[in-house]
């Protein structure tokens, strides 16, 4: 039987913090059942962008140093790493470091260093569907144990981003847009997502659930309180009872679909064990969501052409918020179709080559890219 592990934690205190991982990680459930003493690890942030804390779009670097305190007593060596969206190199992780208020934590831990090895390597994949290898960054290939350190969160494609979304960060850079173009539909990418999860197959799974993000996630949505910290050694489990908590049908995930179709967790949600808090007690039952954007209804009853067809005609776009935007050009930078240009002294989508993956959307740094739905995909939801 799978287990999650839930704490409740209602602030970024470190005090609280600590109480919470020293419970969640009782003398039932030692953290040396999946982190060895005198081990290398990897711990994997959210760090999507150069955002401040309390903007809710990365992981709380309190966490991570409640996590440190736990390996410090372990005696681990520690590297912290992510690729966020767009370049990856030295310049932009110093910057995304500082601003995501991580290096000050890393900097008060000697056995801790922050990733500036923008060098990648190639693994081969496991449990695969979509690819027979994945690049990774090189810190992936240096360690004795992963740690995903994901925050919950919306996904304006994906519907909810947490443990198993969150190892897209291990893809080096604009990579990831290749990864986009390569596979526009969602069945696709998510089963890319769930390859990249179970190749990198991380030993521990920790969810920064204490401040979350609603709607428009996982960049342009607001915060949520949840007042959670969640664990897991199963990142498909972790997510199925954070969906769940947030009152998301975890059948409605593409990324838990994918994994119940291949046989990763059992359909029998019920299997899944919470331990520490009673669901019913930590339920957030007014959790916004984001529109789901696949809007294949038809799929396996009409032509696959007329399929394609009607499902790009109800899916929602995205489009330039002229009062908002500064014309910084990221869009265009990360744009996996490259169709964003700059004419006329004004950003612009074309449309027609548009795939709908919203990395626009998402990695825009002052949200000015929103999303148009189509009347008729209003009126059917």
């Amino acid at each position: 039987m799978k287990k999650v592990y839930a704490k409740n934690c209602y602030s970024y205190d470190i005090k609280e913090l600590k109480e919470a991982f020293d419970q969640i990680f009782n003398e039932k459930n030692e953290i040396t059942n999946y982190i060895k003493a005198n081990s290398k690890v990897l711990i994997k942030m959210n760090l999507l962008m150069k955002r401040k804390p309390n903007q809710v779009t990365t992981t709380n670097p309190a966490v991570l140093e409640a996590l440190l305190l736990k390996l410090e007593a372990l005696n681990c060596e520690v590297i912290v790493a992510d690729s966020p969206g767009g370049l990856y190199n030295e310049k932009i992780l110093k910057e995304l470091y500082e601003i995501c208020g991580v290096k000050d934590v890393v900097d008060r831990f000697d056995f801790a260093s922050l990733n500036y090895d923008i060098r990648s390597f190639r693994k081969e994949a496991k449990n695969s569907k979509i690819v027979n290898s994945i690049d990774c960054i090189y810190p992936c290939k240096e360690v004795d144990h992963i740690i995903s350190l994901c925050k919950l969160k919306t996904h304006a494609m994906a519907v909810f981003t947490g443990g198993v979304k969150n190892m897209f960060g291990v893809i080096p850079g604009l990579l990831k847009a290749e990864y986009h173009f390569k596979m526009p539909k969602i069945k696709d990418f998510t089963n890319l997502l769930v390859d990249i999860y179970e190749t990198i197959s991380p030993s521990l799974v920790i969810m920064d659930a204490i401040e979350a993000m609603e709607g428009e996630g996982p960049s342009a949505g607001n915060k949520k309180n949840v007042n959670l910290i969640l664990a897991s050694s199963c990142g498909h489990s972790l997510d199925v009872k954070a969906c769940e908590i947030v009152n998301i049908n975890p059948f409605k995930v593409p990324t838990i679909k994918r994994a119940f179709e291949r046989g990763l967790i059992n359909k029998n949600i019920k299997e899944i064990q919470l331990i520490g808090e009673e669901l019913d007690d930590i339920k957030v039952l007014d959790f916004k969501k984001a529109d789901i954007r696949s809007f294949d209804f038809f799929e396996n009853y009409i032509p696959k052409f007329l399929n394609e067809f009607i499902s790009n005609f109800l899916k929602p776009k995205p489009f330039i918020i002229r009062e908002k935007c500064v014309k910084c050009k990221e869009c265009m930078k990360v744009c996996p179709t490259k169709t964003i240009d700059y004419k006329n002294q004004n950003i612009n989508i074309n449309l027609d080559n548009c795939i709908r993956c919203f990395c626009c959307h998402e990695l825009c740094p002052i949200k000015a890219i929103g999303i148009k739905k189509s009347f008729l995909s209003k009126f059917i939801k």
